[in-house]
């Protein structure tokens, strides 16, 4: 973008980000003493989301509703194509414009579907942000790192070019990155891997939001630049007082960073809870494969894996039964007649499932169906981690 087409932008985004501000700030006042009880900052209630396509409409997002407080961090795991990302970009406004979107989706009351249909363009990035995957996609390779931060502040808040430079390398320096007044004259390819990354939540954070959206934030780095990330994302989270989703398909993630956990599985959430209640009392039998599969640090050495059998459902032509039915070593033949209700038997723990693991029928079902050596479905019994051990 050049720099007089950037001028005329930032005039008009001054002027328009003044006035939505002042809206915001009269929102912050009416808000005042009442606490997290008044009000959530999100509400989703029965988002979906179809793709068309010529086999027909694959629906990537299938009645998913969760509410989000101020400061909440909430996780949304699952394995690839649950859903996870396409929940994200939804919120984000960033889908292409053939997606068909059903559903509410409320910021502070307001209607983010209307916002975009109206061509708010200075509440995504200043209210509403989103870290993404791969920083080297959401980085241009020619243009210098404090350059795109101090874009986004003339955008939206009007800011000059050396005002929003020097901003550019406070954040850089608030994230971690060493030497912060240098690297913003650097390229995205002069640094590595975890600089960039943390460049990439420099840029969302530029504008102060309230909400964060993270998708899979430390995909692309080792194990030791994913603590650090994680640690920073925590830390400017506290001191923002920031509200955050964290997309992930790693529970030990999930378990560490956030206050509620969602666990989604062919684009519906099938358990929700708060992180303590979901580790320590898990309920829906994929949540429970989920955790089954990820390898233990007390195994001993050679044993085997325990994956998850099967493949997830055609999002085309899905089940119109329990989605998890193939793959699930509780099911009986109630699974395969219809979609389990979401419900919960006490607080705000709620699953999708007519056997839950961890409780009587979950149990009977599943003796029943390691005596019968298959489940309702047909999914053979063989290969579990009780009889590998």
């Amino acid at each position: 973008m050049n720099d007089r087409l950037m001028d005329a932008q930032i005039r008009e985004g001054a002027s328009r980000g003044d006035r939505y501000r002042e809206g915001a700030s009269r929102a912050d006042r009416g808000r005042e003493g009442a606490g997290r009880g008044d009000r959530p900052l999100l509400e989703v209630h029965d988002l979906r989301v179809r793709f068309p396509t010529p086999a027909g409409a694959v629906r990537a997002v299938d009645g998913v509703s969760f509410d989000l407080w101020p400061g909440q961090a909430l996780g949304i795991v699952g394995e690839s194509g649950s859903g996870k990302s396409v929940t994200a970009r939804t919120l984000m406004n960033l889908l292409p414009r053939t997606a068909r979107v059903d559903g509410d989706v409320l910021y502070e009351g307001r209607d983010v579907r209307a916002l975009a249909a109206a061509g708010a363009k200075h509440f995504w990035g200043v209210e509403m942000t989103m870290v993404f995957q791969d920083p080297m996609t959401s980085l241009n390779p020619v243009k210098k790192v404090g350059e795109q931060i101090a874009e986004a502040l003339r955008y939206h808040l009007g800011q000059s070019r050396g005002e929003a430079l020097a901003e550019a390398a406070d954040l850089l320096g608030q994230v971690g990155i060493p030497e912060p007044a240098r690297r913003v004259g650097q390229y995205p390819h002069e640094l590595s891997g975890g600089l960039r990354q943390r460049v990439v939540i420099a840029m969302a954070l530029a504008c102060r939001p309230r909400l964060l959206i993270a998708d899979e934030p430390t995909t692309a780095v080792d194990v030791t630049v994913q603590k650090h990330l994680l640690d920073l994302l925590d830390r400017l989270r506290a001191e923002r007082e920031m509200a955050m989703i964290l997309i992930t398909h790693d529970l030990g993630v999930a378990k560490g960073r956030t206050d509620d956990v969602a666990v989604m599985y062919a684009g519906r959430i099938v358990e929700l809870a708060d992180t303590v209640s979901l580790f320590a009392d898990m309920r829906h039998p994929y949540t429970e494969a989920l955790l089954r599969s990820i390898p233990r640090i007390d195994d001993p050495s050679g044993h085997r894996l325990d994956p998850i059998g099967g493949r997830p459902p055609d999002l085309i032509d899905p089940p119109r039964r329990c989605s998890f039915a193939d793959r699930c070593r509780y099911a009986q033949r109630d699974c395969l007649e219809a979609v389990p209700e979401f419900a919960g038997l006490e607080g705000l723990h709620r699953f999708s499932c007519n056997h839950p693991a961890g409780t009587e029928r979950g149990r009977a079902a599943l003796a029943a169906n390691q005596a019968a050596g298959r489940n309702a479905a047909g999914l053979s019994m063989t290969e579990t981690r009780e009889e590998i051990r």
